[in-house]
């Protein structure tokens, strides 16, 4: 484990929930955050005391709301609901999510509105910090009455039910509990409730298609400006006057990178008179424009779901000042669903604007190249059927990139009529970032020949440095071979967020402008007397 993240509920930054996606980090929930979590938990039991019917605590669920539980079952109640909701299927999440989502959950609950005792945030913490992570089937959810199976699924793990994940070893939870002397959980009224209502999986999910998406920008803008070397491209169309003159942030941004990244290269100065091309097409030309606007749209998105991981979305709600319990719908994943929608488009159109670039650089009537990049054309295919895979990866996304939150099919017997479909928004961000990642491979690759073949001319230094990374996993393409095990090298360097560093410097993290005091106002109050 790194260094510890000290949990103040409801101030996750972007930075330390990146650090929770990427790696094991310690969890340490700051002391300030117990009298609002005990004086929750009083609250309901003061609520049961006085023997008035309360959605979830003392009643059934959904449509059965109106049936009215005996205090003798309360616990047995908690229990069953957890029991009949863990209906899951599917793969399951992998450990990352899995440890977000518990994180999430822990922060929710830490809030003070659930209305959980200190054991249950105790437990999870547990979990937690000691990598004790429940097995979660990523399928069952519709993104509204909250992300119920499979939380339900991770909240089984406590009752030292179902199993979980130790090491990358899958055993059962209660052997593994055993193992790290923590005693399963016996829930309280509205324990299992609080644990299986909210957005936790959901935006769990969201944050990892948005931790990718940053990789495959950073990516697709160091190979983008790779690409206009590569093609002999101008740099022209990046001058910053152009970018001015329109206003948009994330394309000036984007331009001043790609200026940057450029600078310096005897390639670009090596055409820079007597070159007969007036403008480059589009692929080269508008990059600040696509990617700045992707640039926009992931932080547009990234805002949304900074709120959502600090929020409090379990329903009914507890108001300790007032002893009163709220039902209402903070569990609708909508906003979940529309960031997700979002990131889907970024991450659909840098895979898009990266094939073209490819069908560019295999051209030899657009690049100036060896026809397919490869010497010997004819006896040798080249990159003529790895651009179809970057194609076919190109056309899936198109598919997946459809909303998924224009759908909606009511459950629950017409009770939860309208879902959000925003963990399926989220779930297939992950498949979408990995088509993009072998788009950006295969463009990489076809790049790095083309500056291969500019020599001895060179480069910018930065993407020298880049050249040099791709050449020290992948090999000049002199003539025909499996060209497989390139691309999936090449993919690694986009995926694993290696090609970062040529422009990291140039590039401002979205923490700076996600974490600015516009998010906190009217919809985002902090803990009493907490620090801003």
């Amino acid at each position: 484990m790194s260094r510890a993240i000290a949990l103040k509920p409801g101030q996750f930054s972007l930075a330390e929930l990146r650090r929770l996606w990427s790696e094991p980090v310690t969890l340490e929930l700051d002391v300030r955050a117990h009298p609002g979590i005990g004086a929750a938990a009083e609250s309901v039991q003061r609520i049961v005391a006085r023997g008035a019917a309360a959605y979830g605590i003392n009643t059934g669920f959904g449509l059965l709301a109106k049936t009215r539980i005996p205090d003798a079952d309360l616990r047995q109640l908690q229990r069953n609901l957890i029991l009949s909701h863990s209906v899951g299927t599917g793969p399951l999440l992998e450990d990352p999510i899995v440890r977000l989502a518990l994180a999430l959950k822990i922060g929710s609950l830490a809030r003070g509105h659930s209305g959980v005792r200190p054991l249950i945030i105790e437990t999870l913490l547990k979990l937690h910090n000691d990598a004790i992570l429940p097995c979660i089937p990523a399928q069952g959810s519709a993104g509204a009455s909250g992300d119920l199976a499979p939380l339900a699924h991770l909240t089984l793990a406590l009752l030292g039910e179902g199993e979980v994940r130790v090491s990358g070893k899958a055993m059962p939870a209660r052997d593994a509990l055993a193992a790290a002397g923590v005693a399963p959980v016996v829930l309280a009224p509205k324990e299992g409730l609080a644990l299986i209502n909210g957005t936790q999986i959901s935006t769990a999910l969201a944050l990892h298609g948005l931790f990718l998406a940053e990789r495959l920008l950073e990516a697709g803008v160091v190979i983008g400006a790779l690409a206009v070397d590569a093609a002999r491209g101008s740099d022209a169309p990046f001058d910053d006057r152009v970018h001015e003159v329109r206003g948009q942030p994330g394309q000036i941004l984007l331009a001043r990178v790609y200026r940057e990244l450029l600078a310096g290269s005897a390639i670009r100065r090596s055409h820079l008179v007597n070159d007969d091309r007036v403008q480059d097409p589009y692929s080269l030309r508008c990059q600040p424009q696509v990617m700045g606007a992707c640039r926009d749209l992931i932080a547009q998105s990234a805002r949304t779901l900074l709120i959502e991981a600090n929020a409090v979305t379990d329903n009914p709600l507890i108001f300790p000042r007032q002893d009163e319990v709220l039902s209402g719908g903070n569990f609708h994943a909508e906003p979940v669903a529309f960031a997700a929608d979002t990131l889907a488009l970024a991450i659909a159109e840098i895979g898009a604007l990266s094939e073209r670039r490819i069908a560019l650089l295999i051209d030899a009537t657009l690049s100036g190249l060896p026809p397919f990049l490869v010497r010997e054309p004819g006896i040798n295919s080249g990159f003529m059927v790895a651009h179809v895979t970057a194609a076919a990866a190109a056309s899936e996304n198109k598919s997946l990139a459809h909303p998924a939150s224009v759908d909606s099919l009511p459950t629950s017997a017409n009770q939860e009529d309208h879902v959000s479909m925003a963990t399926f928004a989220a779930r297939r961000l992950d498949a979408m970032a990995r088509n993009t990642a072998t788009i950006l491979g295969i463009e990489l690759l076809a790049a790095g020949q083309g500056i291969d073949f500019h020599q001895p001319l060179l480069t910018s230094g930065r993407l020298q440095k880049v050249h040099k990374a791709l050449r020290d996993k992948v090999a000049f393409y002199d003539r025909d071979r499996v060209l497989a095990p390139d691309i999936e090298a090449a993919s690694g360097l986009v995926f694993d967020g290696a090609l970062g560093t040529a422009c990291r410097d140039l590039l401002p993290p979205l923490d700076g402008a996600v974490n600015s005091g516009e998010l906190v106002g009217p919809g985002l109050s902090r803990p009493g007397g907490w620090p801003a």
